[in-house]
């Protein structure tokens, strides 16, 4: 069994993003980048799949400029066995990654694509899906379990009501959700044999892929600032202010 892992390497989580001046974009000068957080969960539970000889191989792929390149020798780190970079200088919206990972996966024929449910720059929430879409496979999104028997993934899933648990023929395409796993951290020795394994890089064009975008950012703005909070005397004067001056309640 084969599994590919989708990866993008978006701002470290720990950073305070900001906007650029003329509000084009992000200012991503001198920002430290990293995996997207749903991306670790989703290399961590395809390595414990191979570990529990379920898989035999796991592929980690990523899509970008030729920096991703360090965001896959950390999923080869974290157990990867080798990586594809699907190299561009465009900016790439959701469809576009999703028409290329469809591509690659028709190309590497996996039993399982797993993605985080979302980028933490984009919080678009919708590659996995449009991948699954352009496929024709079936998918479980914000999986909180996964298990695989035989040639059924069954995943559980988080819904308003509860917990709600699917089961999916394979090839299939999954999402997954911050409580499916803990990631483990990168240790020295695995970082070096990461340098060691492959790594192969491809082009848009040589999966024929078109990457126009179909979207136009119009603006990017910085959320308002916080109002500071105030203190009252007691309880009266707090219900006034929040029927009154917040209008609450």
């Amino acid at each position: 069994m084969k599994i590919v892992v989708a990866v993008k390497r978006v701002v470290d989580a720990n950073v305070k993003v900001r906007a650029k001046g003329d509000g084009s974009g992000v200012d991503l000068s001198n920002v430290k980048m990293a995996m997207n957080p749903f991306d670790e969960i989703a290399v961590e539970e395809a390595v414990r799949l191979k570990e529990q000889g379920i898989a035999s191989e796991v592929v980690a792929l990523s899509c970008g400029t030729s920096a991703c390149q360090e965001t896959l020798r950390t999923a080869l780190a974290l157990g990867a066995d080798r990586a594809v970079l699907v190299e561009t200088n465009e900016h790439l919206q959701p469809l576009s990654v999703a028409r290329l990972i469809s591509a690659l996966v028709l190309r590497e024929q996996p039993n399982l694509v797993i993605c985080g449910k979302q980028a933490i720059d984009d919080d678009a929430n919708q590659t996995g899906q449009m991948a699954a879409s352009l496929l024709g496979w079936p998918q479980g999104t914000f999986a909180s379990k996964l298990l695989i028997d035989g040639g059924e993934a069954m995943v559980t899933r988080e819904v308003d009501g509860g917990l709600e648990t699917i089961a999916l023929k394979l090839p299939a395409v999954v999402t997954t959700d911050l409580r499916l796993n803990e990631p483990r951290y990168t240790t020295l020795p695995n970082i070096m044999k990461a340098k060691k394994k492959p790594l192969t890089v491809l082009k848009p064009e040589d999966l024929g892929v078109d990457i126009a975008p179909r979207l136009k950012t119009l603006k990017v703005e910085e959320p308002a600032a916080r109002k500071s909070g105030t203190l009252v005397a007691d309880v009266a004067t707090l219900l006034d202010k929040l029927k009154n001056e917040a209008k609450v309640i």
